[in-house]
């Protein structure tokens, strides 16, 4: 775990009397639910973050034509917000609909891409708890699996009658899978598949609809720059997080017009997991190229106490990809150990689905972390952490099998 020294500390001042206004984009994670969940969590917790740190924030309902809302808080000076979802819940929940049949051979297929494209052996190396986190859903489908021929083996032996046997054991199968599939929101077996497989379908390319969709928010955040506010902050969440380095390394290179301060802000970043796969050449570039731009400022928070990231990983230099002339992402942590109270923490540290969304949620010690003062406070990206030093539990050794770029 990262010491005090690791944790994220800003620097801007947060004073004045004209009110700072901010356009963010945010980018979920693969998530079948729809956006509503994320106004809901925000007002929830800033309203939380608010009382513990105490400073003025409002959430007022959704505004616009997209899924937003609006945040005005004063933390010694007034700010506005306006926070959008940029929306691919609907390209999740397509991809969510195999069967129970389906799913297996997703699963198949997905450890076979891993597996033989080398890239498995080395996130391992890189990570285990992401890993072990991947693994989980492999596991837990197979022991469904066993469990239920074991059961349909029980049958077999009990009724005398050839046919009526093997019909009564295939049924079996058949009802003890579906039932766990029905199970699945306590195990989270398939979602999980689904989430790697949609990952490995295009080894490690994105498929065609998505890069459709990645083309809308493109235009989303090119619109966001000419609204005339202070700030464009783009904030990736999980899977979230390269989906986002794609959108704002092609907006970047059509050009970047005069105008407001651009922001981005990976939270719990699962990279690897798409850059070490042969097809991610696209991605790779992306990384890269982003890596290098003065158009932005790139700050990337994970927490070791998070086994579903890949923890204070340089996503850029693991990549292998990292040149010279990098000058981001920096790599900070979130010290879910020390921020969080020793109740919290204790109380949060075996719920690992609920870990992977803390950076979006109320610290008891924020110490220079607090997502509610980076998304509607009075002071940009930049400037609050221009002094700030990378962690010194960064990773940066390239791991990736795969460097090549597109």
């Amino acid at each position: 775990m990262a010491g005090m020294a690791d944790q994220v500390t800003g620097s801007g001042q947060e004073q004045g009397g004209d009110v700072f206004r901010r356009r963010v984009l945010y980018i979920p994670g693969y998530d079948p639910f729809p956006p509503r969940r994320y106004r809901e969590l925000y007002r929830k917790e800033g309203a939380a973050q608010a009382a513990i740190s105490g400073y003025a924030l409002t959430v007022e309902g959704r505004v616009g034509p997209g899924y937003a809302w609006r945040v005005t808080s004063d933390m010694g000076r007034p700010a506005e917000a306006e926070v959008e979802v940029l929306v691919w819940s609907d390209l999740v929940q397509r991809s969510m609909g195999q069967g129970i049949a389906g799913t297996y051979l997703l699963l198949a297929r997905t450890a076979w891409v891993y597996a033989a494209s080398g890239a498995l052996r080395r996130l391992v190396r890189l990570r285990k708890g992401p890993m072990v986190a991947a693994l989980y859903p492999a596991v837990l489908l197979v022991l469904q699996a066993v469990v239920a021929f074991a059961l349909a083996g029980v049958v077999l032996w009990l009724v005398p009658w050839p046919l009526l046997a093997w019909v009564a054991a295939a049924g079996t199968v058949w009802a003890v899978l579906a039932a766990f599939r029905r199970l699945d929101r306590r195990f989270y077996a398939y979602y999980l598949m689904h989430d790697y497989a949609f990952t490995a379908l295009e080894g490690g390319a994105y498929p065609a609809v998505l890069e459709a969709r990645l083309v809308e928010f493109r235009a989303k955040l090119r619109a966001a720059l000419g609204s005339g506010v202070d700030e464009v902050l783009v904030v990736g969440h999980s899977s979230g997080a390269h989906l986002a380095v794609s959108v704002l390394a092609d907006l970047i290179r059509e050009g970047v017009p005069e105008g407001p301060a651009l922001g981005f802000l990976s939270l719990g970043q699962v990279v690897p997991m798409v850059s070490f796969l042969p097809r991610a050449g696209r991605l790779r570039g992306d990384l890269r190229y982003l890596s290098e731009r003065e158009e932005l400022t790139w700050v990337d928070v994970s927490a070791p106490g998070d086994g579903c990231t890949f923890a204070l990983c340089d996503p850029v230099a693991v990549s292998g990809v990292a040149t010279g002339g990098q000058r981001w992402p920096l790599v900070l942590s979130a010290a879910f150990s020390q921020t969080l109270s020793p109740e919290r923490w204790q109380a949060l540290r075996r719920r690992y689905f609920r870990l992977h969304f803390q950076y979006l949620c109320a610290f008891d010690r924020p110490e220079g972390y607090d997502y509610f003062r980076i998304t509607a406070g009075p002071v940009t990206l930049a400037d609050r952490f221009r002094d700030r030093k990378p962690s010194a539990s960064r990773i940066t050794r390239a791991a990736s099998p795969y460097r090549d770029v597109a």
